[in-house]
């Protein structure tokens, strides 16, 4: 196989009919682009210049060779300009998934400052619940999802995935504006007992612990509407047709709402990232560097 440097030595050592004047443009000594054409003299098996004490003239083998090396050259060039942006980040493709709350609230900033710092990079999004998201990250089919765990329904994740954490949610009491509660910055789950409830799906982690927070409170609550759209949730609450627990992430930033702290327990959501430790893509750290900083100006508005 042909040098791809000899054969770029000699397209620029043709153009310009001077060893010496290619070396001062390539960087080299004269000996050396002498010694790169005696190479490929050598490889080709043929004269591709004739040389006098004064001057070097290019064959008619070495300018036919020299028009045939430039398109060639040029595909080297882009294919090294291409993987040398694969490896930096500055292209390719990051494939993610996340849960629906916090691609409202978490991923549409952190995809944004990916996009801007990487522009020439695809950024592909799924949505779905951690055990939906799960198998595309263990199998390789994407790069890293965005899952959450209650910490009154604990769960472990996978050994072969490397789990960074992101955000503590707090759980809070969520009222009608006009509700008597509506004003306070704190109650107890007591307070609301007799109410009625609105909650997602029964096999869901927030219904296991919406009804493990009030068992330790000493009532079990009366359900009376569900959604897994906590945007749904919020909204029902907001007509007044019920109060909830939900993570303050599910509340956004106007919601027109009673937002209580419940005094009965702290508890928290926890949201994290997980990817698989051999995953090689370059664009994995920029994608974890702008979650937990979009995560860290969340928390800190909340404190």
């Amino acid at each position: 196989m042909l040098n791809p440097i000899h054969l770029r030595t000699l397209t620029e050592a043709v153009r310009t009919g001077s060893f010496a004047e290619t070396a001062r443009l390539l960087g080299y000594t004269t000996s050396a682009v002498s010694q790169q054409i005696a190479m490929l003299e050598r490889a080709v098996g043929a004269q591709l210049f004739e040389r006098s004490a004064r001057s070097v003239r290019p064959t008619a083998i070495a300018e036919r060779m020299a028009l045939l090396s430039r398109d060639a050259l040029a595909a080297l060039s882009e294919l090294e300009r291409e993987v040398r942006a694969l490896t930096r980040g500055d292209a390719g493709t990051l494939r993610l998934a996340s849960f629906a709350t916090a691609n409202a609230r978490i991923m549409a900033s952190t995809l944004a400052a990916i996009v801007e710092r990487r522009p020439g990079a695809d950024v592909l999004l799924d949505e779905g619940e951690p055990d939906e998201v799960l198998a595309g990250v263990l199998d390789g089919d994407r790069d890293a999802a965005v899952v959450f765990a209650y910490d009154l329904d604990p769960r472990t994740w996978p050994r072969e995935l490397v789990a960074t954490p992101l955000l503590s949610e707090p759980l809070v009491l969520v009222t009608s504006p006009v509700h008597r509660l509506a004003a306070r910055s704190d109650a107890s789950l007591v307070e609301v007992a007799d109410e009625r409830w609105i909650c997602t799906r029964g096999d869901t982690a927030g219904s296991k612990s919406l009804e493990r927070l009030c068992a330790t409170a000493g009532f079990v609550p009366r359900i009376t509407l569900r959604s897994n759209d906590y945007g749904v949730v919020c909204s029902l609450v907001r007509r007044g047709l019920g109060v909830a627990v939900v993570p303050k992430l599910a509340i956004g930033t106007d919601s027109g709402l009673g937002v209580l702290r419940i005094s009965d327990a702290e508890v928290f959501r926890r949201i994290l990232a997980l990817h698989r430790p051999s995953n090689t893509n370059p664009l994995l750290p920029i994608v974890l560097d702008a979650l937990r900083a979009q995560c860290q100006a969340i928390a800190q508005r909340w404190s």
